[in-house]
């Protein structure tokens, strides 16, 4: 440091000529205003002719201020670079309190049926969060697929797949829990929703239907609607106890008294599927082990007069609780789609009698 240098404080702002100085430690500063001013050597600086004296001195990549160092990543900071994390509460919509959840797929390319992948969404429509946990099963295990949280009155994309996962997706399950956020509500049950796809519907361009959630058709499944989910897959053990082991209603003629055809190579086969018609005891049977005896026997038939075209089986479950018609419609709709069915004829049969015609 010499005489005639520029110099600026260290403490303050400012800064001057260096016109001399006292001592060893003591320099004097001329003002601009011609002021002499006494200043510790060490609260002093050099500055460069393009410097001004007044600024902040940026060295080695810092800026220097007041004795302050800042990065210079934030030196060219931008307050509206930060990420917005604001979010709206949900917006909730007058009606929407009743559950409202529907698993849906959509095809990608749907002019492209055969060859188009797919996109799994969960529609929440209804003015709770949920919580979801989304499975697939295989064999007596699951699958978790995916899990998290759907906005009230919203969807959310799970997964894309193409026909090869198919396979895969035969049987699925849904658990969600519902809730609000930051405000009381009614406490909703657990859904705990389980059904079956059928692979051969993403073969067919009309079972993706026109729809209030998409622009495009999707293939809709109900999870839970107005807080009421679909009847269940799983049957009911209880159920299917009281429908196998109840006695023939009063509505259900005895099949002895049906009228016969002249002709009786054009009379229906009749065969009753109600238990204690086809055994004598149950003895040490579960309700799995009598459902698939009544269900066997079923094929069994179906399977027996499968040569002959046109022949009319007329099988009797019942009206009860619907546990075992359920279970004979389902395999008419699954195994043996090419066969139509029908209720039989109630003046003959009753309620209770499903008449399939062999194809």
């Amino acid at each position: 440091m010499k005489k005639g240098d520029k110099v600026k404080f260290v403490s303050e702002v400012g800064g001057g000529i260096v016109a001399g100085f006292q001592g060893n430690n003591i320099v004097l500063v001329e003002d601009e205003d011609g002021f002499q001013i006494p200043t510790p050597i060490n609260d002093v600086v050099v500055v460069n002719d393009d410097e001004d004296y007044n600024t902040s001195k940026i060295v080695a990549g810092k800026v220097q201020k007041k004795g302050i160092e800042i990065p210079d990543d934030d030196f060219d900071y931008d307050p509206a670079d930060r990420p917005v994390t604001f979010k709206a509460p949900a917006e909730e919509r007058r009606g929407g309190d009743k559950l409202n959840a529907y698993l849906a797929f959509v095809p990608m390319d749907v002019k492209a049926i055969s060859s188009s992948r797919f996109e799994t969404y969960i529609v929440n429509d209804c003015n709770y969060y949920m919580h979801y946990a989304y499975m697939t099963a295989e064999g007596n295990s699951w699958n978790l697929r995916s899990t998290g949280e759907v906005d009230p009155n919203t969807k959310l994309f799970i997964e894309e797949f193409g026909r090869e996962d198919l396979s895969e997706m035969e049987h699925v399950c849904i658990q969600i829990i519902a809730y609000k956020r930051k405000k009381t509500f009614l406490k909703k049950p657990v859904i705990d929703s389980e059904f079956r796809i059928d692979p051969v519907k993403f073969y067919k361009l009309h079972t993706f239907e026109e729809n209030d959630f998409f622009e495009q058709p999707a293939l809709i499944h109900t999870i839970i609607e107005n807080d009421q989910p679909p009847r269940p897959l799983v049957l009911d053990a209880k159920a299917l106890k009281k429908e196998m082991m109840q006695k023939v209603k009063a509505d259900l003629r005895p099949v002895s008294h049906a009228p016969k055809p002249k002709d009786e190579k054009d009379a229906p086969v009749v065969v009753d599927l109600h238990i204690n018609a086809l055994l004598d005891s149950t003895a040490g049977m579960t309700n799995s082990d009598i459902l698939n005896y009544q269900l066997e026997k079923m094929r069994n038939t179906i399977f027996e007069y499968k040569n002959q075209k046109g022949k009319k089986i007329i099988f009797i479950h019942g009206k009860g609780e619907g546990v075992l018609r359920q279970a004979v419609i389902h395999e008419l709709r699954y195994r043996f789609k090419n066969m139509p069915y029908q209720d039989a004829s109630f003046q003959e049969y009753g309620y209770g009698a499903t008449q399939v015609t062999i194809k």
